[in-house]
């Protein structure tokens, strides 16, 4: 059947509404100004007026879609927060990295920094938010280019590259969480997957681009021309401050705000000025458990009988909440208890974590409720026909819907979970493999960061704590991200024919 046949007038007007509709958040949150969640909200209702869809049944879809959305994920979130604060304030994360970059307590070579850089940022990535990753590693960046001698892109990059691929792709990262959900893809699998395409991506966007970069003057040179203070200096303290500062700048989608920031980092400043680092092996094991209890899972499917005990506890344990629970218990009780830490800052350190996540988690869910709007117009069925006469494999397909949300709303959670939520429907009738499942969740994750710009809050971020230009910020940071982007897709397709039946 030809595809003008099936294609009608209704379709053409989805789309069109659908694209105007993406505009007018684009404008709301990067002209107007206005919160993400409102931006989206207005965009929302903007498309259900331009469908004829009648506006009490156009918020009622956007309320259902949000609240379902923040039922699947809302708990998980608030869980990686308090993890991520208990790894951040303890110092753990600055343990780990100071390990992986003094291996014997010997410097590295200079040429071996970068890659070291993204190793370590990876790392740290895990059980991290973006922007706490960044203000953890930022110290280290700048003491590093400063002993080394070496330009601060030239180790900044490597380490942007490693917390950006693994925000996009791998779980427990609540973008990855949400799309393997609601496509109902196979945990384990995903977050192998995810590993194996996160490592070429950070390579080519990290070590590889830094010093390409940095071979220009103008990049070259921006440590020293913005006499950025390496720590262990008076100013040290004060980089955990500029970095909240930015964070400030543009309101934070895709990750908490700068409250988390600013408590985080005092409390590893307060903690490596006390000299209280945990040891290596506790930091370690806290920042690689959840994904540890996660493979557990996945392992005991493939090689335990599922009427076993063995198989119900790591089933149990290995679910994405349980396993950040535990997490955060053992995180509580490792780091804080057992190192005699005053349980009134343990408990503080924890409630900080909790009240930035609402601008995150009206994003989020408003990102749902744009979702379910659209498919209550219809637009599942009108993106089956562009799917079922696409030149394209649903896998790109997938990749292009999230490249087009991330550009109008500014987030990869919510480009993520709103793309997901849109292609799921259209899986049921479609005979994919559990990995083609997977890798259609790594593409929308992909397609997520390609080419972040100014209603980005990490874009903010970067341009603030470097003291970039805006060109020099989007070579330095939309660059990047379009290279862990397109790697990803390219590399979705490459593995696409090897995950069939």
């Amino acid at each position: 059947m030809h595809f003008l046949v099936v294609w009608g007038t209704h379709d053409t007007g989805l789309v069109l509404s659908c694209a105007f509709a993406l505009l007018v958040i684009i404008l709301a949150i990067s002209v107007a100004k206005l919160p993400p969640f409102l931006g989206i909200l207005i965009g929302a209702l903007v498309f259900s007026a331009c469908v004829g869809l009648a506006p009490a049944r156009a918020l009622t879809a956007f309320q259902t879609g949000a609240g379902k959305l923040l039922g699947d994920s809302g708990l998980i979130i608030a869980l990686g927060a308090l993890l991520g604060s208990m790894v951040a304030g303890s110092g753990a994360a600055a343990r780990l990295v100071h390990a992986l970059l003094n291996p014997g307590g010997r410097p590295l070579p200079v040429w071996l920094l970068p890659w070291c850089v993204a190793a370590a940022a990876m790392l740290v990535g895990l059980p991290l938010f973006f922007e706490v990753g960044l203000v953890i590693m930022l110290p280290l960046i700048l003491g590093i280019a400063s002993s080394a001698r070496q330009p601060v892109l030239r180790v900044a990059i490597p380490a942007l590259a490693g917390m950006t691929a693994l925000h996009a792709l791998v779980p427990p990262h609540p973008g990855p969480l949400i799309a393997i959900s609601a496509l109902h893809a196979s945990l384990g699998t995903t977050l192998l997957l995810g590993l194996l395409i996160a490592v070429p991506a950070v390579i080519l966007a990290g070590p590889l681009y830094g010093n390409l970069l940095t071979r220009y003057e103008a990049y070259r040179t921006i440590g020293e021309r913005n006499s950025l203070s390496p720590p262990n200096t008076p100013n040290a303290p004060n980089l955990a401050a500029k970095a909240a500062s930015a964070a400030q700048i543009n309101p934070d989608t895709t990750g908490p705000s700068a409250a988390l920031h600013s408590s985080s980092a005092a409390h590893s400043t307060r903690a490596k000025r006390q000299n209280t680092l945990p040891p290596l092996s506790a930091a370690a094991i806290i920042i690689l458990l959840p994904v540890l209890l996660m493979l557990a899972r996945t392992i005991s499917e493939l090689c335990l009988p599922q009427t076993t005990l063995a198989a119900h506890v790591l089933d149990t344990i290995g679910e994405p909440f349980m396993a950040l629970l535990i997490s955060v218990i053992f995180a509580v009780i490792v780091l804080g208890w057992v190192r005699r830490q005053p349980r009134a800052e343990i408990g503080r350190t924890l409630h900080d974590s909790l009240p930035p996540l609402a601008v995150l988690l009206l994003t989020i869910g408003a990102g749902g409720g744009l979702k379910q709007v659209l498919l209550s117009a219809g637009i599942a069925d009108t993106i089956s026909k562009v799917a079922i006469f696409s030149p394209f494999p649903f896998v790109v397909l997938a990749w292009l819907v999230a490249v087009c949300l991330r550009q109008a709303t500014g987030s990869a959670t919510v480009a993520t979970s709103t793309t997901a939520g849109l292609m799921a429907p259209l899986l049921g009738g479609m005979a994919f493999s559990p990995g083609q499942t997977s890798l259609i969740a790594l593409s929308i994750g992909s397609g997520s960061v390609f080419f972040c710009h100014v209603n980005d809050a990490g874009f903010w971020m970067v341009h603030e704590l470097f003291g970039l230009t805006l060109k020099q910020t989007v070579m330095v940071w939309s660059v990047l991200q379009t290279i862990v982007s397109v790697t990803g897709i390219v590399l979705c397709c490459v593995l696409w024919p090897m995950m069939g039946h």
